[in-house]
């Protein structure tokens, strides 16, 4: 039973870890292949994560419905769910990089950071939208009948390791692709891109667009995983810093090194506490999960003065031609 638990405990680790490394690749292709600072990721991430709950469950009704207030329910597949999440986060980013992306880098950074918080507390204060700050529970789980409850996060894992080397694929195609070397240039020389034909803006938007997406998919598998999200969950430390730290400990300008970078973040982050607490004293326990901000915070600061580029640096060569 000790071997099965602590198995138990690896796979929700991993599908934590593998929903993490989707976001991870999502930045990376704002900031890492096109330098466009993105500082809202828990927005996308919040909007991929209600747009799926909603499209994929049903409006509570009965006594149920005196507890749980959601405007509207579609009862769709979990496929379903996911693209609409996609869909959905894609033309948010759309929508901010037609205000933003003209205007001088710093100004994405600022929008991003203010519709994140406009978002999360929509999702608070709007009771009638999605139950304001209790939530919505009970969401839907794919596939849950086809195995044993003890087992469906083995199963789960296998599903959100389909999503992640079906992205990590897709984008790898991409940033081989003259689409891809054309993201770079832009990164290394707006002036430069432009004069060499290339519409800049229409790149960029392209680039934002597809990584939201990106982090929509991630927030849909999220919400699918834990079957429950409220409003805290989208603060910009859990929903943002955590994934540029990932990012930046892995490499930016290499998915391998955003994946790699998600794993040791996440583990950081999910085991330190249980470390720390059996040597703090009883006294201090409380204060213990707050200790792992500054060991992530220590381990990005060696991290950047050993490898300013990362655990796994950005390839030099992109194509094979």
């Amino acid at each position: 039973m000790e071997i099965l638990g602590i198995l138990n405990f690896l796979v929700s680790f991993a599908i934590m870890a593998s929903i993490y490394a989707i976001f991870s690749m999502g930045l990376n292709v704002h900031w890492g292949y096109t330098g466009m600072l993105n500082f809202g990721i828990a927005g996308f991430f919040a909007v991929g994560a209600y747009t799926s709950a909603l499209v994929t469950s049903s409006p509570p009704t009965g006594a149920l419905a005196d507890y749980v207030r959601q405007s509207f329910g579609l009862n769709q597949p979990f496929l379903v769910g996911v693209v609409a999440a996609a869909v959905v986060s894609g033309i948010l980013a759309v929508l901010v990089g037609l205000l933003t992306l003209r205007l001088s880098e710093g100004y994405l950074a600022i929008a991003t950071i203010g519709i994140a918080e406009s978002i999360r507390l929509f999702l608070n204060n709007e009771v009638w939208f999605a139950n304001g700050p209790q939530g919505l529970i009970g969401l839907t789980k794919p596939l849950y009948g086809l195995v044993s409850p003890a087992f469906y996060n083995y199963l789960y894992l296998v599903i959100v390791l389909v999503f992640l080397v079906f992205i990590y694929l897709a984008l790898e195609a991409g940033i081989r692709s003259p689409w891809g070397r054309v993201l770079r240039a832009i990164r290394e020389d707006e002036v430069m891109a432009a004069a060499n034909g290339k519409n800049v803006f229409a790149f960029k938007l392209q680039s934002l667009a597809i990584g939201a997406m990106i982090m929509g998919i991630g927030g849909a598998l999220y919400t699918h995983y834990s079957a429950a999200i409220q409003p805290s969950i989208f603060m910009p430390l859990f929903g943002t810093f955590i994934i540029w730290a990932m990012l930046t400990l892995g490499g930016t300008g290499n998915n391998k090194g955003a994946i790699l970078g998600a794993f040791i973040v996440w583990a950081l982050w999910s085991w330190s506490t249980l470390a720390i607490t059996q040597v703090v004293p009883p006294a201090l326990e409380t204060r213990a999960p707050y200790i792992r901000y500054v060991l992530i915070g220590l381990l990005l600061v060696v991290v950047i003065l050993k490898r300013p580029r990362g655990l796994i640096g950005e390839e030099r060569q992109v194509s094979r031609f």
